[in-house]
Formats: structure tokens, C-alpha cells, sequence
């Protein structure tokens, strides 16, 4: 793919955000505090110059409306080149309204598919764009949901270290005594080779995570996530001095601004941050994040969303691996065509396709359609 030169000052003239609904593929799923039957994707796409780039969030429809009210009219004329100028206008847009939750997802999916768009002016896939760091991205498989009998945790575990993913996440937090007892059939089932990952969701207290720490470190876990409530900062900072040596402390998929992240890393409350691109304002905010990172010797995880975490992950200094989750995986194998399948339990970006190599299915993706 040979790149091209960009139209001289390309802006953006056509902005369209939709929102889709897909059930979950059981009647519900739950972890340590949540259930739910259905995710909802907003996807932005934006044009300029006669190419269409796209970008997208895990959100409320509540997004695709935010985007379309408040941001749309702000990107429609935007420099496709200027991404940096547009973030920055973006969140001086939002200060009345609020930068977090709804907002910075619409955010992130309009910046994504700015991104997107300008790495297709310029013939590019995205990672060359940014400047790669590495040509693949480890994974790890991530479910395991609570709603899970055991027999359906351990399929789900072992199918995935059985297709060459080394590392395997499953939730916790319902039932703490059930918890260990999970915990162990699910480390038999994936034998000693295979790492084994925990998400409580935040749904133990201080001292609960604590014991139930020192229970799972029998079983080799070596990732604690989100033992406690993602703001207690102190519980999390107690958790990764006196956990068991070993067991690395993450948590970060609630960042939405810079200023959640710098916190949390000034806390010392992880070994590892993690980061979600659809949250914390796209493929400039996780940029962001990784500077962060880079600052203080903290390894970044992004946060579920692999088939457009890929290729920016790859131009991550500070990246650990990659969420390969379940319910994304399977909506994005759905909705575009690109969505990547892990090859020796790495995620390989195609060079030969520009932006995030990823093109909407319209026609799989209608059925799904708010109306």
C-alpha cells in the first residue's frame, strides 16, 4: 500500500453517528457488582474529501445523542490533520456539561474516527501514523462472568489457552467463598502454564480483598483487578503493599480525563494502569495516558475493545497486553470487517489496510439498529 499525499487543508464535511443494541449470547451476564443482557455501540464516521474514516464507543445511546448535539457541529469543518486541535476543542465544548462519563465517550469516538480518517488521507494504517513501537500486541482472554455455571467458566478458559493465548481473566465478587472454589476449578482446568487473571469489579471491601488475596495467590493468580471500588485509592494502594509477591494491582477502565489517571498513578495505587481508548477520549487521550505511564515506570493494559485498541497499542510505549473481551469480540467480528483474531496469542495489525483497518458491515450491523 503506497501512501499518498493528503488533500491540501481537508476538513471533515460530513459527520454521522448511529447507535446500535446487541443481546448478549446468554439470557444475562454479571460480574462482581453488574449485570447486563445487552451492549450498546455508537459508532462515529466521518468524511472528508471522499473518504470515510470511523471510530466507535461501548456507551448508552445517551452518546450517540451527545455526539450528535453537542460535538458534530463542532468537528464539521475541522482540519482532518489538526486531531489535536479538535480534542482540545471538544472538551473546552463540554466544561458547562461535564468532561466524564457520556461526554468523553462521545468524545473518544468522534476523536477515533478523526484518527482514523487521517491516517486514510495519508494512505496509512494507523500505527505507521503514530509511530510504531511494536509490530503485535499479546492478549489476553477476558470473560468468565459470574452468571458462568463452572462448567461454562472452565470451557470458556481453557478454549481460549487451547487457541494459543497464554493468559486468561475471569470475574469474582458475587460470593466470596464461591470465589475460591472458582478460582481453583478454573486453574485446574487451564493447568500451570497459562497465567490466571482476576476481576472483582470493585465489590470487595479492603480487608475481604485482602483475604481473598492471599486464597488466590494458592492458585497462581498473578492480576488483581479492581479489588476494591476503583476511587478508593488508599484501599487500592493498601492492596498493592500488602498483597501477596506476585499479584500485580490494575485498574483504570473508569478514566475518562487525564487528571483520573494522574491521580491514581500519584496514589501508587496499581502496578499496572489500564486505559480504554472508547473512554478516555479516544487515540489522543490514551496517548495521553501513556505518557503518563512513560513518566513514572507504570505499565498500561487497555480496556476491552481490541479490534480498535490494535494498532494504537502497538505505538504504546508503556503497553503490558491487550483485553481481549468476549462480548466486544464478538460484536466486532459482527460489525466490521478487520476485526482481528489473535495469532499465537497476539494481535497483528494489517499493514495493508489504512486507519484502524476496519470497514463497517452495514448490512449485519442494521438489525441492530436503535430505531
Amino acid at each position: 500500500m503506497a501512501p499518498v499525499s493528503a488533500p491540501s487543508g481537508a476538513v471533515v464535511d460530513q459527520v454521522e453517528v448511529s447507535a446500535y443494541r446487541i443481546p448478549t449470547d446468554a439470557p444475562n451476564e454479571s460480574d462482581g457488582t453488574l449485570v447486563w443482557r445487552d451492549t450498546t455501540i455508537v459508532v462515529v464516521e466521518l468524511a472528508a474529501a471522499g473518504i470515510t474514516g470511523l471510530g466507535y464507543t461501548y456507551a448508552d445511546v445517551a452518546a450517540a445523542r451527545f455526539a450528535h448535539e453537542h460535538l458534530a457541529p463542532v468537528i464539521r469543518g475541522t482540519d482532518v490533520m489538526a486531531t489535536g486541535a479538535a480534542w482540545k476543542e471538544m472538551v473546552s465544548r463540554v466544561r458547562n456539561l461535564g468532561w466524564s462519563g457520556v461526554a468523553a465517550m462521545a468524545i473518544s469516538a468522534i476523536d477515533s474516527a478523526l484518527w482514523d480518517l487521517k491516517a486514510r488521507l495519508l494512505g496509512l494504517p494507523l500505527v505507521q501514523l503514530l509511530g510504531a513501537c511494536r509490530t503485535h500486541v499479546p492478549v489476553y482472554g477476558s470473560g468468565g462472568f459470574t452468571s458462568y455455571s463452572v462448567n461454562r467458566l472452565c470451557e470458556q478458559l481453557v478454549g481460549w489457552v487451547e487457541a494459543g493465548i497464554p493468559r486468561v481473566k475471569m470475574k469474582i465478587g458475587r460470593d466470596a467463598p464461591a470465589d475460591i472454589s472458582r478460582v481453583a476449578a478454573a486453574r485446574a482446568a487451564i493447568g500451570t502454564d497459562a497465567e490466571l487473571f482476576v476481576d472483582a469489579n470493585g465489590a470487595y471491601d479492603r480487608k475481604l480483598a485482602l483475604a481473598q488475596a492471599a486464597r488466590f495467590a494458592e492458585e497462581n493468580v498473578t492480576w488483581f483487578e479492581e479489588p476494591v471500588v476503583y476511587w478508593d485509592l488508599e484501599g487500592l494502594r493498601l492492596c498493592r503493599d500488602r498483597g501477596p509477591a506476585g499479584m500485580e494491582i490494575s485498574v483504570g477502565e473508569y478514566g475518562y480525563t487525564p487528571a483520573d489517571f494522574e491521580r491514581t498513578l500519584d496514589a501508587g495505587a496499581v502496578d499496572v494502569l489500564q486505559a480504554d481508548a472508547t473512554r478516555c477520549g479516544g487515540v489522543t487521550g490514551i496517548l495521553i495516558v501513556d505518557a503518563l505511564c512513560a513518566a513514572r515506570a507504570i505499565p498500561l493494559s487497555t480496556h476491552c475493545a481490541p479490534s480498535l485498541h490494535a494498532q494504537v497499542a502497538c505505538a504504546l510505549q508503556t503497553l503490558r497486553h491487550v483485553e481481549y473481551f468476549h462480548d466486544h469480540v464478538r460484536i466486532e467480528h459482527v460489525f466490521f470487517d478487520g476485526a482481528l483474531m489473535p495469532r499465537d496469542g497476539d494481535l497483528w495489525p494489517d499493514l495493508a489496510r489504512p486507519g484502524l483497518g476496519l470497514e463497517l458491515k452495514r448490512a449485519d450491523a442494521r438489525k441492530y439498529a436503535y430505531q
